[in-house]
């Protein structure tokens, strides 16, 4: 997965660009027990629960972004037990970019959504 977080005038980044080529990565970041879908983004800037946050979402080898709106509703710090990836989790807004996001995400995945695999937040 790659990321990069682009500034927007303040401590906070504006928009996150996520790159995500590879079906493993995916499910290990795809949050979709949280209500209407979520993703495990890997960074060290500081976040709050409830922070808004906009990504740009680019899936496999498909060229085209998904533009998403979403709220941190999970933290993981660093230096967490376990070795855990410091990041946060983004709760996809519930309007028609999370629906498709959550779509597009869940289409790719398939029958890997039942598997017991951990994943980067369970």
């Amino acid at each position: 997965m790659t990321v990069s977080e682009t500034a927007m005038g303040g401590p906070r980044p504006g928009a996150i660009s996520l790159n995500i080529k590879d079906k493993a990565i995916l499910y290990a970041a795809y949050m979709g027990y949280v209500k209407g879908g979520g993703i495990f983004i890997p960074t060290a800037r500081p976040y709050r629960l409830g922070d808004e946050i906009f990504m740009l979402i680019s899936l496999s080898d498909d060229p085209t972004k998904l533009p998403v709106a979403g709220r941190v509703v999970w933290v993981t710090p660093a230096g967490c037990h376990g070795n855990r990836v410091q990041g946060v989790g983004v709760q996809f807004k519930e309007d028609e970019s999370g629906i498709q996001a959550r779509r597009r995400i869940e289409g790719l995945l398939g029958g890997h959504l039942q598997s017991a695999r951990p994943t980067h937040t369970l």
